[in-house]
């Protein structure tokens, strides 16, 4: 199995600490860890890590612009999932829209987040429907009618809308293809189409889009018809 390199930067040690055991139990390696975001940019980039898990609220330089700043000049790209608490920090959303793949709660129990880790080194991403519900409808109360992105979706096909409306309600890849009657090879070629032909970097960036573009409003359905 090929080595799997994390960074886990939260600003506390007992947080960090169980992260490691947890994820050494497990056969991952956590090559570095930092207090605050600054240290975490400087980690990543000296590491060169699969995987960061990263909090939000830390002194210095918050988990935000750290993401911004690691998903922008780190070699390779990491992937990158936001640390959380109960209640959802109101900066989750603009971090998931910097191109984090996911977000954890920091009660996740050991096997969810071993999970959690090799998902996104998978390249899929973290997309819990209940968690994500609570975000949307935070960032919609936030920010009214007004959409942050105006991404066209003309170069979708109507199967293609029909596809992001359902992704972005955070349903997997088997439910897709019981819906929609499809095999699950088949969705995944439909979203690895979708996420090219919008520059998306994976499925978090494909349900944020859902959302600012009105394809999928706050509980409600898809809008695409087939």
């Amino acid at each position: 199995m090929t080595e799997l390199r994390v960074v886990v930067a939260d600003d506390q040690t007992l947080v960090r600490t169980g992260f490691r055991m947890i994820l050494n139990a497990d056969g991952i390696d956590v090559v570095a860890e930092a207090t605050n975001g600054a240290e975490a940019v400087d980690a990543v980039r000296r590491t060169r890590p699969d995987v960061v898990l990263m909090d939000v609220r830390m002194p210095e330089l918050d988990g935000l612009e750290a993401t911004r700043r690691i998903l922008t000049g780190a070699p390779g790209e990491p992937r990158v999932i936001i640390l959380t608490t109960f209640d959802l920090d109101q900066y989750v959303y603009a971090a998931l829209n910097a191109g984090a793949s996911g977000f954890l709660l920091k009660d996740v129990t050991p096997e969810h987040l071993v999970a959690a880790v090799r998902t996104v080194r998978a390249g899929d991403a973290l997309l819990a429907p209940s968690i994500t519900r609570r975000l949307v409808e935070r960032f919609a109360q936030r920010d009214g009618d007004v959409a942050a992105v105006h991404r066209d979706l003309t170069a979708l096909t109507p199967r293609e809308l029909e596809v992001l409306g359902l992704l972005a309600r955070g349903l997997s890849n088997a439910e897709l293809a019981a819906r929609l009657q499809l095999s699950e090879a088949t969705v995944k070629t439909h979203v690895a189409r979708i996420l090219g032909k919008l520059g998306l970097r994976d499925r978090v960036q494909a349900v944020i889009v859902g959302y600012e573009t009105g394809l999928v409003s706050v509980g409600g359905q898809g809008t695409a018809q087939t």
